[in-house]
């Protein structure tokens, strides 16, 4: 495995910590080796300290997103030995010498067979770069020699995939022009959460669900990614991509897609990304006029000040790149048509929330005519992704005693009840995946493009027009646009991100 960007945050906080647990779960393969490659000074010992130094900070660390009670000595050894580092710059053509002769000496010492990952890890602006010199180096060959021995090289590209739909297009074909089809993992680290994962399952092994998983039962669909942070260090990005491009094409609709799509023929890589595809494929570009988008002020989050957008480090003053996006999409297929799919994300929220609602259609209050009931709840079920990862099931009860009245009740399923709590980061099965060669969990090119061909005309509206910003505080629920955007379509509110009396669903 080479990581392109081996000095970088991804790969301190996610990466290795990743194939540290593979490691530590006995994953990591026998005949395996770690190849990091930075434009960074550095050596494989001053690496390899610097990793272990981040991974001991998360023993005992709640707030970091992968607590560890201590760090198990026999596994980290195991994946530091098989560490080695290449200091180079990534668009010179004798880096990529380097990372070949380290591959040679992995192949020697490790017994790799020729078998090379490539993971990206590194700004968007270098992906085709750096695929371009894999391709010029023939390290993206698969059959060396005279014997023709075949060997597998696959490259992971990282988000974001293009910046729009025409760079989507472009890039899509500048790799393919050294990769084939087969060979390109675009990842989206959503799908590597088994929450995400078990939706298929929870949909498709159950036949209570599935056949009430349709126009007919279902009003509405509602997903939120909300986020408690702000951008934090990520000034320079944010201001280049926004909420939009950082959340909607990728991780929102893979949720979408996992909601939406098909029962596939069995669970292989192209019967499962084919019905995906055709989620997208059904699905009419957004309209503007059913998108809204905020930039938060200073406000309070989680009991803490914090500050406005404009005045994080690396904003622009007067920035009108947005923070939060909301906006309202259907699917034109039997399945769904008629049936909207709410999607909102945003940072400085009240809480960090992922879930997925579907709100099914009311029943007839007319058998409740004589009692004092004149109205009936929806029901809900709800798939949360984080923070906590679960199932639950909202519907009516009548309250005990005399008089007829109706309580809303839950059923709760947590998977932490029923299975032991492993730390995970999310990235584990995704590496895993790629070594194994099974593409099921990533995005092929059609979806890509499609993706960004449904969002593309709120990004044309959207640099034409100059919004009103900031509108809506740090610790609140988005601006005020996103509630009448549900409420054009009837008596519909957004789910709470947090209790509060004027926001009930």
């Amino acid at each position: 495995m080479v990581i392109f960007g081996a000095s970088g945050d991804l790969t301190k906080r996610l990466m290795v910590p990743a194939l540290y647990n593979l490691s530590r779960t006995g994953l990591l393969p026998q005949h395996f080796a770690l190849i990091g490659v930075d434009r960074a000074q550095g050596t494989a010992e001053s690496w390899r300290a610097h990793l272990l130094d981040m991974l001991k900070s998360f023993v005992g660390n709640a707030d970091a997103g992968f607590e560890i009670d201590r760090i198990d000595e026999e596994a980290w050894t195991r994946l530091a030995d098989r560490m080695s580092y290449v200091q180079g710059d990534l668009t010179t053509a004798d880096v990529y010498q380097k990372v070949r002769a380290s591959l040679d000496e992995a192949e020697s010492s490790q017994g790799t067979q020729g078998n090379a990952m490539f993971y990206l890890a590194v700004a968007s602006q270098l992906f085709g770069t750096v695929v371009d010199r894999l391709g010029e180096a023939g390290l993206t060959d698969e059959e060396v020699g005279e014997g023709k021995r075949s060997h597998w090289r696959r490259v992971v590209i990282e988000k974001p995939f293009g910046h729009d739909l025409e760079s989507a297009r472009e890039l899509n074909a500048r790799i393919l022009r050294t990769l084939t089809e087969d060979q390109i993992y675009r990842i989206d680290h959503f799908l590597g959460k088994d929450t995400v994962q078990s939706i298929m399952a929870f949909r498709f092994a159950n036949g209570l669900f599935e056949p009430i998983w349709n126009r007919d039962r279902i009003d509405h669909v509602q997903i939120t990614v909300a986020e408690t942070v702000g951008v934090e260090r990520r000034g320079k990005f944010y201001e280049q991509t926004g909420a939009l491009r950082d959340m909607v094409p990728n991780h929102v609709f893979a949720l979408l897609s996992m909601v939406a799509m098909e029962p596939p023929t069995g669970f292989g890589a192209a019967s499962v990304r084919d019905k995906k595809a055709e989620v997208f494929a059904a699905m009419p570009a957004a309209s503007p006029e059913w998108a809204v988008r905020g930039q938060y002020r200073a406000g309070t989050v989680l009991s803490k000040p914090v500050r406005a957008y404009r005045d994080e480090p690396d904003v622009a003053p007067g920035s009108n790149v947005e923070t939060y996006v909301a906006m309202r999409l259907e699917i034109d297929n039997w399945r769904w048509a008629g049936v909207p799919f709410y999607l909102r994300t945003g940072k400085h929220m009240p809480q960090r929330i992922t879930e997925i609602a579907l709100r099914f259609k009311q029943a007839p209050s007319a058998v409740f005519q004589d009692t004092p009931i004149t109205s009936l709840r929806p029901n809900w079920l709800v798939l949360s992704i984080a923070p906590e990862e679960g199932i639950s099931l909202q519907f009516e009860v009548k309250c005990p005693g005399p008089v007829v009245d109706l309580a809303a009740v839950k059923m709760d399923f947590r998977y932490n009840d029923w299975f032991p709590k492993e730390p995970n980061v999310g990235y584990e099965t995704l590496i895993y995946d790629v070594m194994i060669g099974d593409q099921t969990l990533f995005v092929r090119a059609d979806t890509v493009e499609q993706t960004w061909r449904i969002v593309q005309p709120v990004l044309d509206a959207w640099a034409a027009q100059k919004p009103d910003f900031p509108n809506y505080d740090s610790g609140d629920e988005g601006p005020k646009a996103a509630d009448e955007l549900l409420r054009r379509d009837g008596n519909c509110v957004w789910r709470p991100v947090k209790s509060s009396p004027a926001r009930k669903a």
